[in-house]
């Protein structure tokens, strides 16, 4: 038949063969072009020579026949970015990545969940408030293979991800960071033949921590499954890592330390700079993704740190994405450098407290008469109305 369409000499499969994709044709893409059939259990990209190959995988046969049936009957042809791609049944019946788990240490964990109620969503939220845990979380990428949902998680080094698999190999997801459900998932870590992640798009499968320059992908940002997200909204992927703070009302002093204890909550504080522009007292907050800085804008826009409406937050997103830190003391904080992991506690994702409230999870407690009290000592209150 040479270069017809569809190939009906072969045996029908769940797995089916495109080919004459697009350059660089992503997963989103795949799924966007299969999912009037069904879902995707798992794909292969950039196959053959010129890499406009690929192979998708379906639950079952009826959902490969299903769409090769349609367009084969179809006026319109299979098309992606507007180009016409060939369908076939594959002559395998599972797609076989080469790349299998490691024994020995790698800077990439390769996690499964065990006994996966199919009633819990597990996003790549939830994945980066659990791992980010540890230290700082490079790359994530999710997929579904036969195993079930899966995740791969890019630390900086093999050190840090041994002692991710070690603390979590076999633990329960945290409850509470599922909407205290009854049955959390158990978590699976192996070690990763990969060694760097090729993330193309920041969707809700994908993301790079390092690099919020990468395009986010078309619906790629799926608001309603991200954890703590109190704009109905959702954040606008496009708006910052980097938050620019100053100081209204401020009647103590506030220092890296500080800082650090107010916004650690709502994600990974990578980096702190201190620092006074026109006689006001100003800070620069960086988090790993914009969802962290836009999850404590929500929550902490406007609120006092100290009881009376004293040192008052107003904040905005910085045009900066990479902090300079250069030095380690009480005006700047460069927490990735920070050896060792924290103890095993997911501090769940706050949500943002009304006005004359205390801030999210610290009881309202008075200002220090002789001087504000260390942060561990004291709780943070609302701004009062």
């Amino acid at each position: 038949m040479g270069d017809a369409v569809h190939r009906y000499t072969q045996p029908p499969s769940k797995v089916l063969h495109i080919r004459n994709l697009p350059y660089e044709t992503t997963e989103e893409e795949l799924r966007e072009l299969c999912a009037p059939f069904g879902r995707l259990v798992q794909s292969k990209l950039n196959v053959g020579a010129n890499k406009n190959q690929a192979f998708v995988e379906f639950p079952d046969q009826t959902s490969a026949i299903n769409m090769v049936s349609y367009f084969a009957s179809s006026a319109d042809p299979a098309k992606v970015r507007g180009k016409t791609v060939y369908l076939q049944y594959s002559t395998r019946q599972e797609i076989v990545h080469s790349k299998q788990p490691l024994d020995g240490p790698s800077n990439v964990l390769l996690v499964t969940m065990d006994n996966l109620d199919p009633t819990i969503q597990i996003t790549i939220e939830v994945l980066h408030l659990v791992f980010s845990a540890f230290g700082f979380v490079h790359k994530l990428a999710t997929f579904e293979k036969a195993a079930g949902f899966q995740a791969l998680v890019q630390y900086g080094d093999s050190e840090t991800a041994d002692q991710v698999r070690q603390a979590l190999d076999g633990r329960h997801i945290p409850r509470h960071v599922l909407n205290d459900h009854p049955n959390p998932p158990m978590l699976k870590l192996s070690f990763s033949q990969h060694t760097d992640l090729n993330v193309k798009f920041q969707s809700h499968r994908s993301r790079d921590y390092m690099n919020p320059y990468i395009p986010v992908a078309p619906h790629g940002i799926d608001p309603s499954l991200a954890v703590g997200i109190t704009n109905p909204g959702g954040p606008n992927p496009m708006d910052g890592n980097v938050l620019l703070c100053s100081i209204e009302n401020q009647a103590y002093p506030v220092n890296v330390e500080a800082l650090h204890t107010v916004f650690q909550p709502y994600g990974f504080v990578q980096k702190i700079a201190c620092f006074e522009k026109n006689n006001t007292w100003q800070a620069l907050i960086q988090y790993p993704d914009p969802v962290s800085a836009s999850n404590a804008k929500t929550a902490l826009e406007g609120h006092a740190i100290y009881d009376g409406g004293y040192n008052r937050l107003k904040i905005s997103f910085s045009v900066h994405r990479d902090l300079n830190v250069k030095g380690q003391n009480d005006k700047s904080m460069d927490y990735t450098l920070t050896a060792g992991a924290p103890a095993l506690a997911f501090p769940p994702a706050p949500a943002a407290a009304p006005l004359g409230g205390a801030l999210p999870g610290r009881p309202s407690a008075p200002a220090p008469a002789n001087g504000p009290a260390p942060f561990g000592d004291h709780s943070c209150a609302a701004v009062q109305t």
